[in-house]
């Protein structure tokens, strides 16, 4: 049965298209992965599907009484409600049924109260709870809450003092909790743990509904998908399989698409030739190639993908000692973990790795000196110039012409170009807003931006989080090549686990607080 049907849906920005005349179905209980190129629509897709967008041609047509859930990355959370209360909104319409229950109880009490209707009443929304299990309700909650890494952050707490990731991870276990006929995931992954990834691929292998998931974690996307929507150049084409399949089946239609153009063209060479040589001689021939021409449809040339390339250039060698911090805490009101001694040599690549909210963003930013420290020293050694990829999207009006030439007005704009165009940014891309690129490309502007900054220790927050595969392929060999210093924040250890030095586990230390 088909929940979802798209028939020839174009969506612009501005004067850019998107997609063009895509069409597809989503059928019922069907898991399936959105993939593409960074600003190749995904999210705008997904924006149109939830109706946060309308489509400029085209329709889309769901199933009457779907009850959709669509994950939003940036949705305001009001203060006041608790981590449990807003849970616990995803069974608002029970806890609303059992208010009433309570209710009937009381009319019951009074005299005179019409007893036989009002025990109807109360026995059919009872069976209601009974149907819903709604008095497992608050394992359900602690269940979804552990499994995501919400439990720890403690359930009576506050939601408006939580993170932005904190704030997704809410969000989603929301969403889970309230198990939706279809659910849009885009990048649900990006503020999870190992464990907590773990846990979320386990749990929607079993959903038993439907979902459409943007991701950029292949070995994610391997787990949970049976099926493949791929958008590139404006088209959507769907593919049987998970990632491997898809990744396997579409190098054989580039493959033979590219066959099928080569073919054609040797037959268009063919024809043409035929025709100039004998417009006079044979004119009658000649006109019968013309229209076998005119009638043929051509096999546009097939594209590849832009193959971004980064490279990081060591500004000037720092001292071998580059960070040493004594007797180092860290944290806004408490430490987070006892006092440590850190030390970074030249040249080390160290991963910082723990679950999210454990400290290792307040780490880096206590190091570079954005954050005080509430006790210990931190110390640079001479000639030690970090740059600094911080976890945020830019908001603004700029280009990103506009950013790195701010950056660097020293460069030519041609340089600035060719620059930008090393990370796969299209000419389109860097004229636009910054504010209107995708989380990928906004990335890469801001990357592009370190490899023109002068330095010699990269520190670098969760940069994978939105760069597709080919992107994080290239960053990854340009950062293993690297001759300077790095700290890497991240939670893909395929990433970085064939080029660091050292891993520094931030749960250790927090281990030996509680000791």
């Amino acid at each position: 049965m088909s929940l979802l049907t798209v028939q020839n849906v174009t969506h612009m920005y501005g004067d850019q298209i998107n997609f063009q005349n895509i069409s597809f179905r989503l059928l019922q209980g069907e898991h399936v992965g959105l993939v593409g190129g960074n600003g190749a629509g995904k999210s705008t897709l997904l924006r149109l599907l939830s109706g946060h967008l309308l489509p400029d041609a085209g329709k889309l047509e769901w199933m009457p009484h779907v009850k959709l859930g669509y994950l939003q990355q940036h949705l305001d959370l009001q203060p006041g409600t608790t981590i449990m209360k807003y849970l616990q909104g995803a069974f608002a319409h029970l806890y609303d049924i059992e208010a009433r229950m309570v209710q009937l109880a009381e009319e019951m009490s009074l005299p005179d109260a019409p007893l036989e209707p009002l025990l109807t009443r109360y026995g059919d929304m009872q069976s209601t709870l009974d149907h819903a299990n709604f008095y497992q309700i608050h394992g359900k909650i602690e269940e979804v809450a552990a499994g995501l890494g919400i439990l720890e952050l403690g359930m009576e707490r506050d939601i408006s003092k939580l993170s932005g990731g904190q704030r997704t991870k809410l969000l989603l276990g929301k969403l889970l909790l309230e198990e939706p006929h279809v659910l849009l995931l885009d990048e649900p992954t990006n503020y999870l743990d190992d464990v907590h990834i773990q846990w979320l691929t386990h749990y929607l292998k079993s959903y038993k509904h439907a979902y459409l998931v943007v991701s950029h974690d292949e070995h994610f996307l391997n787990e949970v998908t049976q099926v493949i929507f791929h958008l590139e150049h404006q088209t959507l084409v769907r593919y049987t399989g998970n990632y491997a399949s898809f990744l396997k089946n579409y190098e054989l239609s580039k493959e033979q698409l590219q066959f099928a153009y080569n073919k054609q063209q040797q037959e268009i060479n063919k024809l043409e030739k035929f025709i100039d040589k004998n417009r006079i001689r044979k004119a009658k021939q000649a006109k019968s190639r013309e229209k076998a021409l005119e009638r043929m449809e051509r096999i546009d040339r097939p594209t590849r993908a832009v193959q971004p390339h980064f490279a990081f250039d060591v500004y000037r060698q720092p001292a071998n000692q580059v960070i040493q911090a004594r007797h180092l805490q860290i944290g806004y009101t408490e430490a987070l973990f006892p006092p440590i001694q850190l030390q970074v040599k030249r040249g080390e690549k160290i991963a910082i790795v723990g679950y999210n909210g454990i400290g290792k963003s307040t780490l880096l930013k206590t190091l570079l000196g954005y954050t005080a420290p509430l006790g210990g020293t931190v110390h640079f050694g001479e000639h030690v110039q970090p740059a600094y990829f911080a976890q945020e999207e830019f908001s603004s009006a700029e280009t990103p012409l506009e950013r790195i030439h701010s950056l660097r007005p020293d460069m030519v704009q041609k340089d600035l170009r060719r620059f930008l165009s090393m990370f796969g940014l299209t000419d389109q891309h860097i004229r636009q807003s910054l504010r209107s690129l995708s989380g990928g490309e906004q990335a890469k502007v801001r990357l592009c931006a370190m490899m023109l900054t002068a330095s010699n220790v990269l520190v670098l927050d969760e940069p994978t989080n939105h760069l597709d595969v080919l992107a994080k392929k290239a960053f990854q060999e340009a950062l293993s090549k690297y001759a300077g210093t790095v700290l890497l924040v991240s939670h893909e250890p395929a990433f970085y686990q064939d080029w660091v030095t050292q891993i520094w586990r931030v749960e250790d230390w927090c281990l030996s607080l509680k000791k």
